[in-house]
Formats: structure tokens, C-alpha cells, sequence
């Protein structure tokens, strides 16, 4: 494995452990009633690469299921981000 290869797998791992966290965060903070992340921010996260965090969180938190944008949005940019992980790995 190069150093770029590696770099895309860290890359990945991380952007999508912050999109399963800030999904989490996110359904925290509508039961207490707080000041909430915004769906930009949610939205932004994962359209960088951490779509499949982020859906996993929309799962496991159920946090936003019920929003048509996030409940079909996320599927769409899970497959997309890895179609592009497919073909980056077999370019590189």
C-alpha cells in the first residue's frame, strides 16, 4: 500500500466516524431540547466523504428517518462515495 492509498483509507475511516458521532450528537441534543447541529453541517459531513457514518447514525440513532432529503440522500451518497472508493482504488 502506498502512501496515498493510506492516506484515503485514514481519511475515510475518520470523516465517517464523524458523521456516525455528530448524527449521535444531533439526536442528543433534539430530546434535551438544545441548541441543535444544523442540517448544512450534517448535510457537509457527509457530502465529503462520511455518508456512510452519517447513515449509519440515521439507523442507529433514528435521527432524521423521517426527513424525506436525509432518508434518501444519505442511501444515494453511500453509493456514490463508494462507487468513487471502488474506482480511486483501482486507479491508484
Amino acid at each position: 500500500m502506498d502512501a496515498l492509498t493510506g492516506i484515503l483509507y485514514l481519511y475515510a475511516v475518520i470523516i465517517n466516524i464523524i458523521g456516525f458521532t455528530i448524527m449521535g450528537r444531533d439526536k442528543k441534543k433534539a430530546e434535551r431540547h438544545e441548541y441543535r447541529i444544523s442540517e448544512r453541517v450534517l448535510w457537509q459531513v457527509a457530502i465529503v466523504g462520511g455518508s456512510v457514518g452519517a447513515y449509519m447514525g440515521m439507523k442507529v440513532f433514528r435521527h432524521k428517518t423521517k426527513h424525506k432529503a436525509f432518508a434518501t440522500g444519505f442511501p444515494l451518497l453511500v453509493i456514490v462515495h463508494c462507487l468513487l472508493f471502488i474506482w480511486l482504488n483501482w486507479n491508484l
